[in-house]
């Protein structure tokens, strides 16, 4: 049986309206997650914060902190979605430090956009190195 043109768009339009429905247990393909994502804006973060200093431009030490503070707020993005998208109840089961971990992470990096020392980048930079450390420990087993 021919389809007119009218029925045939119509047809067309249902499948277009109807949601779809999809099942995943992550957000993407498993693989994908990896603590390097918050360092790397971390050791932005740092970078920004070494820049303002050395600088005596006004204009250029704003966007210093402009940027600092974006980043800031990737370094959060991507430790929340390690903590809830990644990390499971064995992983803190066996690794019960893991929630004051990306506690104190995600503070670290809010005080990170309220400063420009350095050293409170250094202490977020410490924090992702020991929440890689347990992420490594998790994907061997």
């Amino acid at each position: 049986m021919k389809m007119n043109t009218k029925s045939y768009f119509l047809s067309l339009l249902d499948k277009f309206n109807k949601p779809i429905v999809a099942y995943a247990h992550c957000d993407l393909p498993c693989g994908v997650y990896d603590p390097a994502q918050a360092r790397i804006e971390a050791e932005s973060v740092k970078a920004c914060m070494e820049k303002f200093n050395t600088s005596d431009d006004e204009v250029f030490k704003q966007r210093a902190v402009t940027i600092k503070e974006q980043r800031a707020e990737l370094v959060k993005h991507h430790l929340w979605i390690l903590w809830t998208d990644y990390f499971k109840p064995e992983h803190l089961n066996k690794f019960p430090e893991l929630h004051e971990l990306f506690w104190k992470a995600t503070k670290s990096a809010g005080e990170t956009k309220k400063t420009n020392n350095t050293a409170v980048a250094d202490e977020l930079l410490s924090h992702i190195e020991a929440i890689a450390k347990i992420f490594w420990e998790t994907k061997k087993s």
